[in-house]
């Protein structure tokens, strides 16, 4: 009988869901008992000793084991016969190392349910240690794969201050930067959390920008903290538990629910066991006589007080009724036994049945798995430890669902977990829903599998929840550190012009190929636009049409002025300079043909050469006119000296002079560094084909020589317009040039300013602007009086205006 306190606390510390793990001992060695093909002719027998999260009861039951008897006797066995085969045991990661330690030291194989720490799969440390649940090491990748999958990069946890969950969350801190992520906080659960950690870690919880949150602890040392946040109402959280974070309602107030709504969380795999349910169903205290921890379990489950034990209970409530043996299993109430979570149970089924798997193999006697010590098959009554240790390591089984059961060389099983979904309801019953799972053994890229659309998320999430430092960078941008901040938070810089992501965050822009270039949002690129200035472009019609018009004009001024040859406005100024002046006009006009189209090198080699040869004649013929003009009127003194210049001689040596020089000019250009055709690519979006001038000082020298001729020309015919005579062609003169030098002066820095088709453009307007402008400046007034005023045109008329205006200035 024990005394009322004993019996207080043991019924107080009983575990209704622990309890299951003894049934389906119990229920296992059952039915291997009933199955002819494993152990035939051979019943199990087993004993179950409670440890009661005690180190000390520990060694002293795995003692009393290894004796035989109830007061533990070290290295010694009192009994012949049945040794002790292995031990089932335990969940509890200190309480296995403890055992693992003692039992090593016999090889005596142990098989734990539900340890998961590294430091076991040691098998120097621990030799005969096994377990039919997935080492830590896994549990950390799975953790990480699970993150990754939703996108989870900014991550906060929460560490039960126990140095093997430590190495875990190191281990998955490494994990998660290896893929990309970072981790916004660790904070440490003490195991008994004053006020003060708590609302520490609260508030660390609350100015966190991560909304996942892993849970590195079992949910009981959890409690205070999520408790504290649904207080504080904390909201946008999701919590990421690993196998150890398993959610009841009870633990927790009303107001907490809502918080932990759906918390997803790594689990043990877990199969159906068939038969188990109906097993649990039929216990009862009066068949089952075996088990001693019936009756506390039924008080615990029906809260209910056995009458031969009610006058031991001092301190028992009086509402408290008896059990009257009555009450059924089927009842209890599914939050106390849950049939839908038997996931340590699942575990401890299947270390049952490897310890009955291995057994059968050492004792069938098989060439291949003889006994390893005698050389000689066991039998049930002279079965050595370290046989079974032997065949545990080999043993390869199906379950009845299809799962394959075996133990690598560290003792570990297979690596599978399952991914639960928590959800709790306001009647605090709950419900965890498997979502997905992960298999190591499948092969990469497949090793887990997530069915995203049944989760349920916390109603404050309308999607999948975001947990990022920095919103991903979408194409076209690249990411940019944040200096002093981890390499999650960054600035999405958008790529220049000319560069291309076409990927989410990425770190660097691409540089698009030559011939082409980024579009708008910069994640493609695309043919670049080839730009020149072609006939079929509406300016290149343009100045085509209008270059091609004005040069028909020219050639009929000069057939016009061939046909009045005779004439004296023709005749006047050197009719023969008229029709040269003529003929260059309309090679100017033609010479823009050059600059439209696409370049080539022949076109190229050709086009400032001719129109710096061209506009050289012109201006030359135009300054030999001008000095035409003076040399006319200073001869017309008496004693003159210039008389001897009247005449064709000033043109006959000035025109090829001026002419001449420009053209070695040209010829020294093109000899030693001439024009050619380029591609230009400086320009956003466009190829610029184009022709580069070869030697741009020789280029500027054409010019500044043609600019030369221009502003003599125009010095000489300023000076000369006001010399008396009846039709004085400088004043004419003098307007066209200063139409041309202001063309050619506004040309350049416009030239200067502008690319592509718009440069060439700028040139062949003031080709055709100069031109036109010394054409109709010298030659539409003489066409106007030859047309429409003949009687202008006559000796006597011009011979007579000059008699009246010379009249007129001497009086």
């Amino acid at each position: 009988m024990h005394s009322p306190d004993v019996t207080q606390e043991k019924l107080h510390s009983f575990q209704v869901r622990s309890y299951r793990e003894v049934l389906v001992f119990a229920f296992a060695v059952q039915q291997i008992n009933h199955n002819p093909n494993i152990l035939p002719n051979i019943t199990l027998g087993f004993r179950i000793h409670d440890a009661c999260l005690s180190r000390a009861l520990t060694v002293a039951s795995t003692m009393s084991l290894l004796s035989g008897t109830e007061e533990p006797v070290p290295n010694y066995h009192c009994h012949a016969s049945a040794p002790l085969s292995g031990v089932v045991g335990e969940a509890a990661p200190d309480i296995s190392v403890t055992m693992a330690s003692l039992l090593g030291v016999y090889n005596i194989p142990q098989i734990s349910y539900g340890s998961t720490i590294s430091k076991l799969s040691d098998k120097i440390i621990f030799p005969s240690f096994f377990r039919t649940v997935p080492n830590d090491l896994f549990e950390v990748q799975a953790m990480a794969l699970l993150l990754q999958h939703f996108g989870w990069s900014w991550i906060g946890i929460l560490v039960l201050e126990d140095n093997d969950y430590v190495v875990s969350v190191d281990s998955l801190k490494k994990e998660i930067t290896r893929s990309g992520g970072c981790v916004a906080f660790i904070e440490i659960i003490p195991v008994l959390p004053s006020k003060e950690i708590v609302m520490r870690i609260v508030k660390t919880i609350r100015q966190s920008t991560a909304a996942a949150i892993v849970v590195y602890s079992h949910v009981s040392n959890a409690a205070p903290i999520l408790t504290a946040v649904a207080k504080e109402n904390i909201q946008g959280k999701v919590w990421v538990g690993t196998t150890a974070f398993i959610i009841t309602p009870d633990l927790f107030p009303d107001d907490t629910w809502q918080s932990l709504n759906g918390s997803l969380a790594l689990a043990l795999h877990v199969e159906d066991i068939p038969g188990f349910r109906e097993f649990v169903y039929r216990i009862h205290p009066s068949t089952s006589i075996d088990d001693i921890f019936i009756k506390t379990f039924w008080e615990k489950a029906f809260e209910c007080i056995w009458p031969e034990e009610s006058h031991s209970m001092a301190n028992t409530s009086r509402d408290s009724s008896f059990c009257t043996g009555t009450e059924m299993v089927e009842q209890l109430n599914p939050v106390l036994f849950d049939f839908s979570n038997l996931r340590y149970t699942y575990n401890a089924y299947l270390a049952v049945y490897a310890f009955a798997h291995a057994l059968h193999s050492l004792l069938s006697c098989k060439v291949e798995h003889g006994s390893l010590s005698t050389g000689s098959c066991a039998t049930a009554h002279k079965i050595n430890p370290q046989e079974v240790l032997q065949h545990l390591r080999r043993i390869r089984f199906v379950t009845g669902s299809g799962d394959e059961v075996f133990f690598d060389e560290n003792g570990d099983p297979p690596a599978t977990y399952d991914i639960l979904n928590w959800k709790i309801f306001p009647n605090r019953s709950y419900k965890s829903l498997t979502v997905g799972s992960f298999n190591f053994s499948a092969p990469q890229g497949e090793k887990i599998n997530i069915n995203q659309s049944s989760i349920a998320w916390n109603s404050f999430f309308p999607k999948v929840p975001d947990s990022v430092c920095s919103a991903s960078c979408p194409p076209g941008f690249r990411k940019a550190a944040r200096e002093g901040e981890p390499v999650c938070c960054f600035d999405c810089i958008p790529c220049t012009d000319g560069e291309i992501t076409n990927q989410t965050d990425a770190t660097d822009c691409q540089k698009c190929p030559d011939d082409q270039w980024s579009n708008r949002n910069r994640d493609t690129c695309i043919p670049r636009i080839i730009e020149f200035l072609s006939y079929g472009d509406p300016l290149g019609s343009l100045l085509s049409t209008i270059s091609i018009f004005c040069s028909l004009v020219t050639v009929s001024i000069l057939c016009i002025f061939i046909k009045y040859k005779d004439t004296p406005i023709v005749k006047a100024n050197n009719r023969e300079l008229s029709y040269l002046l003529l003929y260059s006009l309309v090679f100017c006009f033609l010479c823009s043909l050059l600059f439209i189209g696409r370049p080539t090198w022949i076109t190229c080699l050709l086009r400032q050469a001719t129109f710096g040869v061209i506009f050289s004649l012109s201006i030359s013929c135009i300054l030999a006119k001008t000095i035409i003009v003076v040399v006319a009127f200073k001869a017309t003194k008496p004693n003159s000296a210039l008389k001897k210049w009247v005449g064709t001689r000033i043109p006959s040596y000035l025109v090829p002079l001026c002419s001449v020089i420009q053209f070695i000019l040209c010829l020294v250009w093109l000899g030693t560094a001439p024009p050619y055709s380029s591609v230009n690519l400086e320009i956003a979006q466009k190829i610029i084909i184009q022709c580069s001038e070869g030697s741009i000082e020789l280029f500027y020298a054409m010019l500044g020589y043609l600019g030369f001729l221009a502003c003599v020309s125009f010095i000489v015919a300023f000076l000369a317009r006001n010399l008396p005579d009846s039709f004085n062609e400088a004043k004419y003169i003098t307007f066209s040039l200063l139409v041309f030098v202001s063309v050619w002066i506004s040309f350049i820095p416009a030239y200067l300013s502008t690319r592509g088709k718009y440069m060439v453009a700028v040139e062949v307007f003031a080709i055709l602007a100069s031109s036109t402008g010394l054409l109709s400046c010298i030659f539409f007034p003489k066409v106007y009086i030859i047309l429409l005023k003949p009687d202008r045109n006559t000796k006597d008329y011009l011979l007579g205006k000059t008699s009246i205006r010379s009249r007129t200035e001497f009086s």
